[in-house]
């Protein structure tokens, strides 16, 4: 019995030395691993793409006519999408343009009556000294013949004639006198309604170029066209739908301009600093494909603290629930564009996290703007053209009729 309990004990202890070897080259595999690659890099696998999804809305209301891009459709910025019933539109363009020229006329003829004003003050100005001559010549003639009264050398009846004579040059002086300043009175009227400023500045035609300039842009924005490149990614407008301003008609995602939102837990983030390098797969592609980007920033509050039912923790019983917080990594975009990705795909992130000389959190303004189109302003553009064009003709029209009368 004692030979056979003997002779199990070496193989036994050959048993406990292999596993013992077998841990310890385990122990040491796992130490080496954490020394040089596991303390150095930080993983997740809640990581989910993300872009910028643009909602394409109408500026104004009508009734729709045409739909030029349905979904997984690509299109280009300026690119005509859907199109809404133009003939009101049309109507209140040209009410806005009849309006406008009316306006420019009778702005015009303001200016002119200045000038028919300013002839009469002239006129009236000559009036006052015609009168005055007058009445110089009627008090002369009667001082010449009051001496001449007494002695007989003028009867009584020329005396009486001659200050009939005053008394009505006086009347007429101060007749004129009254019509000038009457005259003077309605030239400063009509030049306090042009006064400093010309046909184009003047307010009443300003106010109707903006009038002009609102129906203008309401009949070019009943063409909703593509504010950027990208892909159709979801329609819910139909023909002959009714739409008001504001309604979402369709939905386009700019595949180019993707990034990764990491959500890693809060006990993650002590060594994440801002511009360390990562590594992405997706999903999508499996492990055949690897993604490079860089950590661009770090959330400013955990996802619960945005939810629509934030925590109360303060309340009820409490377990403690490790949060997480979003990290930004932006792709590689030559990557992006040879293996595209879709919104909303899963990934799974590693950060290196070596490099602690970036910050946590950004400190310095963004300087250019995360996204922008010039799609819109070209519309605006447009309306400067039509304005300049209508006051070109209306003011060739006035001087064409200045140099007639001039003749």
């Amino acid at each position: 019995m004692s030979e056979n309990i003997n002779n199990k004990s070496p193989a036994r202890k050959r048993g406990l030395m292999i596993v013992g070897v077998i841990v310890g080259v385990a122990a040491i595999a796992w130490g080496f691993y954490q020394w040089s690659y596991g303390r150095s890099h930080i993983s997740t696998d809640n990581a989910y793409v993300a872009g910028n999804v643009i909602q394409i809305t109408p500026q104004v209301s009508g009734t729709v006519v045409s739909i030029q891009a349905d979904e997984t459709d690509f299109v280009k910025a300026g690119e005509l999408l859907v199109k809404i019933d133009s003939s009101d539109a049309k109507v209140a363009l040209e009410q806005a343009r009849a309006q406008l020229e009316q306006t420019i006329r009778e702005v015009k003829t303001l200016f002119a009556n200045n000038d028919a004003l300013r002839a009469q003050v002239r006129l009236r100005e000559a009036d006052v000294a015609h009168a005055e001559v007058d009445l110089l010549k009627a008090q002369d003639d009667v001082k010449r013949r009051t001496p001449l009264l007494n002695s007989g050398a003028v009867g009584q009846e020329e005396f009486n004639h001659v200050n009939s004579q005053l008394a009505s040059a006086k009347s007429s002086a101060q007749a004129s006198q009254a019509a000038l300043v009457a005259a003077k009175e309605q030239l400063h009227a009509s030049m306090t309604q042009t006064e400093g400023t010309n046909v184009e500045r003047h307010p009443n035609v300003q106010r109707a170029v903006s009038k002009y300039r609102e129906a203008f842009l309401a009949l070019e924005r009943v063409e909703l066209v593509s504010p950027i490149d990208g892909h159709i990614a979801k329609r819910g407008v139909q023909v002959g739908q009714r739409v008001q301003a504001g309604a979402p008609l369709m939905t386009i995602v700019a595949l180019n301009q993707l990034w990764v939102d990491a959500n890693f837990k809060e006990s993650q983030l002590q060594d994440i600093r801002i511009g360390q390098p990562v590594e992405l797969q997706a999903d999508v592609y499996g492990q055949k494909i690897l993604f490079h980007g860089k950590v661009s920033g770090l959330g400013a509050g955990t996802g619960s603290a945005f939810s629509l039912l934030p925590a109360q923790n303060a309340s009820g019983n409490w377990i403690k629930v490790v949060q997480r917080v979003p990290v930004r990594i932006s792709l590689d975009p030559q990557e992006l564009a040879k293996h595209p990705l879709r919104v909303g795909l899963s990934m799974d992130v590693t950060i290196e996290t070596l490099d602690q000389s970036g910050k946590t959190l950004a400190d310095v303004p963004r300087t250019a703007p995360t996204s922008a189109t010039a799609v819109f302003e070209t519309q605006s553009t447009r309306a400067d053209v039509e304005v300049n064009k209508i006051l070109a003709a209306q003011l060739s029209k006035s001087s064409s009729v200045n140099s007639v009368l001039k003749n």
